[in-house]
């Protein structure tokens, strides 16, 4: 009578122990009663099940972190990388989860591998470098079409590193130097614009106030000399050289003037004394000056009182020589031995 009472109580304490599961908070429980999927998923705690007729399956809900291997592909623009990647997924639908796909982390690990290489095969490399952003969203949204079925939310996609070739690298390494250095150019030239500008403010402000060049120029002797070494600065007014350079720039222009042109000018020049001579003459009563010279025509020079157009005595006429009536006549032999 003992031994049935203990075997009773074993049976019963095994058929307890088959119905009572304890569901973790981190997990959801999915019952099938005889193969069939009871509507009403297990919550965490201890929960009753029908020994043998029911099978409770457990289903993570945390936040699964899938590495994604490297994937060999080839850029839009043909260039062949390698590309890793890790995605967050979790588990929102239980019963989706267990009863649509067979394995969803395996499942899960394939589909990120085939759209990670389909994603990167239609972007180019500059925009994987540079908008790594864009390339994870469409990422996320790629994985996350078919995995939705399943129960299973992509809440983000990351691109871990981005494998390039040697000759790629130096290329890359090249160009970022040439564009640091056309930086480096435009940014100079940039200086050498604005100091231009303030040097010319600067100008003109010292032509304005021309105490103020003097100033500066004092202030450079000054730096000058507040220096060990022998250097002799003599400053000289910017005024003496640019008289020196009118003086000569005047004697170069005479020089080169053509002989007939510097006769006119002289001959000009003679003019305006005489007239200037008398003129002043006139003004002191009307006396002349004995020995005075007037110029006439062709720059010649001629005595006071007498008409530059009347020829002189003795002198040839338009239509030659004409005998004086009652003076002497033409020379003979004999005249010219006498006076020899």
């Amino acid at each position: 009578m003992l031994t049935v009472v203990l075997v009773v109580v074993v049976v019963l304490l095994g058929l307890v122990s088959t119905s009572v599961r304890m569901v973790q908070q981190y997990e959801r429980g999915v019952v099938l009663r005889f193969g069939r999927l009871l509507p009403t998923v297990r919550q965490p705690g201890l929960r009753l099940v029908v020994p043998i007729a029911d099978q409770m399956r457990k289903v993570p809900i945390q936040t699964v972190v899938l590495d994604v291997p490297s994937q060999g592909t080839i850029t839009r623009d043909n260039v062949t990388i390698g590309v890793d990647a890790v995605v967050y997924f979790r588990v929102e639908d239980p019963v989706r989860a267990t009863i649509n796909v067979d394995n969803y982390l395996q499942a899960t690990s394939q589909v990120s591998q085939t759209s990670l290489r389909s994603v990167i095969g239609r972007a180019d490399l500059d925009t994987l470098l540079a908008d790594r952003d864009k390339i994870n969203a469409e990422l996320r949204d790629v994985i996350d079409a078919p995995t939705e079925d399943w129960g299973i939310h992509i809440d983000r996609v990351e691109i871990k590193d981005i494998s390039l070739p040697e000759g790629m690298r130096r290329s890359m390494s090249a160009q970022a130097e040439a564009e640091r250095d056309r930086r480096a150019r435009v940014i100079n030239a940039d200086g050498e614009l604005q100091a231009s500008t303030k040097l010319s403010q600067a100008a003109t402000a010292m032509d304005q106030a021309p105490g103020a060049l003097q100033l500066r120029l004092l202030q450079t002797v000054t730096d000058v000399a507040s220096e060990n070494n022998s250097t002799l600065v003599m400053p000289v007014p910017v005024e003496l050289l640019r008289f020196f350079e009118g003086a000569t720039g005047t004697n170069t222009a005479t020089e080169h003037r053509d002989p007939a042109e510097r006769v006119k000018a002289t001959g000009q020049g003679d003019a305006t004394a005489d007239a200037m001579t008398q003129s002043g003459a006139d003004s002191n009563g009307g006396e002349s000056l004995d020995g005075a010279l007037t110029s006439g025509r062709n720059g010649r020079i001629h005595p006071a009182g007498t008409d530059p157009a009347e020829p002189e005595l003795g002198a040839p006429g338009p239509d030659g020589p004409e005998p004086d009536e009652g003076g002497p006549g033409p020379a003979t032999p004999d005249d010219q031995e006498d006076r020899v």
